[in-house]
C-alpha cells in the first residue's frame, strides 16, 4: 500500500486545488495537493515538503481531517487529508497544469481523483 498525504488547504473561505497534469498518472482529474511519504517521514513533515516542491506552497498544518483507502486497478492508497491553513505560495506547478481556488459546495462539480471522493463528501457534510 502507499502512503500518501494531501492537504485541504484555506484562503478567504475557499479552498485549494490542482489538476493533474495530462501526461501524469490520473491526467486530467482534481485533487487535493500532496504526495507520497518517503521511508519514515513524518506525514505533516511529507505534506509541507511535497506542497513546497510540487507548487512553492508554504502551509500550516491545522489538524487530521480524514484517512482513506483506495484500491486503483494496479495500485492501492492510503490517503492521509490535513486542513491546512494557506501562508504563501509561488504556484510554480510540476505535476499538475492548473490549480483553482473554489468554494467547498462547488468541489464535487470538478473531474475528481477517485480517493479524493469521500474526503470531499465530509468536507461538504461538516461545512
Amino acid at each position: 500500500m502507499i502512503k500518501v498525504v494531501c492537504g485541504i488547504i484555506y484562503k478567504n473561505g475557499k479552498v485549494f486545488l490542482c489538476r493533474r497534469n495530462p501526461h501524469k498518472q490520473l491526467g486530467g482529474y482534481w485533487e487535493f495537493p500532496g504526495g507520497k511519504l518517503e521511508l519514515n517521514e513524518n506525514p505533516e513533515t511529507a505534506l509541507k515538503r511535497e506542497l513546497y516542491e510540487e507548487i512553492s506552497m508554504f502551509i500550516k498544518v491545522l489538524n487530521h481531517f480524514a484517512t482513506v483507502i483506495h484500491k486503483y486497478d494496479n495500485f492501492t492508497i492510503e490517503l492521509t487529508a490535513y486542513e491546512c491553513k494557506f501562508i504563501e505560495a509561488d504556484f510554480n506547478l510540476t505535476d499538475h497544469d492548473k490549480y483553482e481556488w473554489i468554494d467547498i459546495n462547488q468541489i464535487i462539480n470538478k473531474k475528481l481523483a477517485p480517493a479524493d471522493i469521500p474526503i470531499v463528501k465530509k468536507l461538504m457534510r461538516t461545512n
